[in-house]
């Protein structure tokens, strides 16, 4: 019994580090996600400004055009519930439906984890991978070193999606796209014509622009729902522990008393036998 009650001591002391690791980067979490959700706000504003331009004039690829970009954010950070797998997992699903249609589709993926997941099953149609996201939050300066790797990566595409978590909650989050299309489809599409004094030179800056300003939006949008997620799940890992700690107690106490009992049965024995 004695090499049981040593292998539950280091047990027990091995997950109470764990504990304090959990318990600490819960804390780090908060203090990150209250930043990250202060800071989404004036973020969302760049969102929707710039994806209005797509809504009113009802921009649409031609049904013909076959080359699809499917743009991924994520991070390099871990431990932090699905939020990695939940965006892998869509693009996974879009590159399925779009290839059974014909589509030629390249995936961009934000964030090291993202490529992880997708290198095995996926790696001939990742285009460009960005490290380094999630470290630090994210700025608009990132978001458009980004958009000019996409644009100058040499893939013509004709429209795409950037997939991302949208932040609902504290406890909740949504993995959803929003559109991108390049600069042809714009401009070649029929409605774009009702704004007068476009000419190519202004269209291609506010192209431009636009997806710098989707993209940090998605940006933010994820970090907020990381930080949130990884929150969520250290408090549980934290809990977890706590349950384990108490059962192993439990058995460390009794496991010692049935030694003592044992023991003081011997010396009764012994002394009855004399």
């Amino acid at each position: 019994a004695l090499p049981i009650l040593k292998e539950i001591t280091r047990r027990l002391k091995s997950i109470k580090n764990i504990q304090k690791i959990t318990k600490s980067m819960k804390m780090v979490a908060a203090a990150k996600y209250t930043k990250a959700e202060r800071s989404l706000k004036p973020a969302r504003v760049y969102g929707t400004g710039a994806l209005a331009l797509y809504e009113k004039a009802e921009i649409k690829a031609p049904e013909d055009k076959k080359k699809h970009l499917l743009v991924g954010v994520s991070s390099d950070r871990g431990l932090c519930g699905a939020i990695h797998s939940s965006v892998a997992k869509t693009i996974k699903t879009e590159i399925a439906a779009l290839s059974k249609s014909g589509k030629e589709v390249m995936i961009v993926g934000v964030g090291d984890k993202l490529r992880g997941i997708l290198q095995r099953t996926h790696g001939d149609h990742i285009l460009l991978t960005f490290k380094e996201v999630g470290r630090k939050p994210p700025t608009f300066g990132d978001a458009s070193i980004i958009a000019t790797e996409l644009l100058n990566s040499g893939y013509e595409f004709d429209q795409g999606s950037v997939i991302f978590n949208r932040f609902k909650s504290v406890i909740s989050y949504k993995t959803e796209d929003k559109p991108i299309f390049s600069l042809d489809t714009v401009s070649g599409s029929e409605s774009i014509s009702v704004y007068d004094d476009i000419d190519a030179d202004v269209l291609r800056n506010y192209q431009e622009f636009t997806l710098a300003n989707i993209i940090f939006y998605t940006l933010k949008e994820s970090t907020t729902s990381e930080q949130s997620a990884r929150m969520t799940a250290m408090d549980n890992a934290s809990k977890n522990a706590s349950e384990m700690i108490d059962k192993l107690t439990l058995t460390f106490n009794r496991t010692r008393q049935a030694v003592i009992t044992k023991e003081l049965i011997e010396i009764i024995s012994g002394a009855a036998a004399l």
